[in-house]
């Protein structure tokens, strides 16, 4: 069966390693805080001046001054900082962070990726997608893999205005794990239940299969 939202972030959660300095994209990423193991070390960035952010808070206590780059409350860890936008984005663009994790609308075979606008729609702005695509070297998309209409957006070339080229590295969707190769995408991993030939059916991009594709692990 297809993942839900939560079980994507928990899939994503599992590459997130101890020591790492993650920024979470709006959107799913900002679930895998709340799936990280509980026996290593993380500390998650966000753009908007907050080092050591830690999972959602449960209904009721929220502090609204606690806020993500998305505006949603959030809760931090001890030893949490605070600090303006030029600092954060000081720590972007050096390259501090070790994982960013983001949502996309559409990913193509090159890794290149569209996450900020859809022409003619009203937008809040690009925020820091930029600065995240153009610094990170270790770029995982968490998104869809198909669009409300059931068409897809893994797509041979991206359609909409870009992000960032040759960017991203991984991809986790409600079907599969795919990695971007020079080649293409290689199918690594297939939801629970789904074929390869649903995948692939879902698929506009070409996929690179090598051998028996194992179902993803979501504990």
């Amino acid at each position: 069966m297809a993942l839900d939202k939560n079980q994507i972030a928990k899939r994503i959660a599992q590459e997130v390693k101890d020591g790492y300095y993650v920024n979470l994209g709006i959107g799913i990423p900002t679930l895998v805080a709340n799936y990280v193991r509980n026996d290593i070390s993380v500390e998650f960035q966000s753009e908007n001046g907050v080092l050591g952010m830690g999972p959602f808070p449960f209904e009721g206590e929220e502090d609204a001054d606690l806020i993500n780059a998305g505006k949603q409350t959030i809760t931090t860890l001890a030893g949490a900082s605070f600090f303006d936008s030029a600092l954060s984005f000081g720590m972007i663009r050096s390259q501090k962070v070790d994982l960013t994790i983001l949502g996309a609308m559409e990913v193509d075979e090159n890794g290149d990726i569209a996450n900020w606008k859809i022409p003619g729609k009203m937008v809040k702005g690009m925020g820091g997608a930029m600065d995240l695509v153009a610094s990170a070297e270790n770029i995982i998309v968490a998104m869809m893999h198909v669009n409300k209409a059931g068409e897809s957006k893994i797509l041979k070339k991206c359609t909409l205005p870009l992000t960032g080229v040759g960017c991203v590295k991984k991809i986790v969707t409600e079907l599969a794990v795919m990695e971007v190769t020079p080649k293409g995408f290689k199918l690594l991993e297939r939801a629970p239940g789904v074929s390869v030939e649903h995948i692939i059916a879902n698929t506009e991009a070409n996929l690179i299969i090598e051998g028996e594709i194992p179902e993803m692990l979501i504990n």
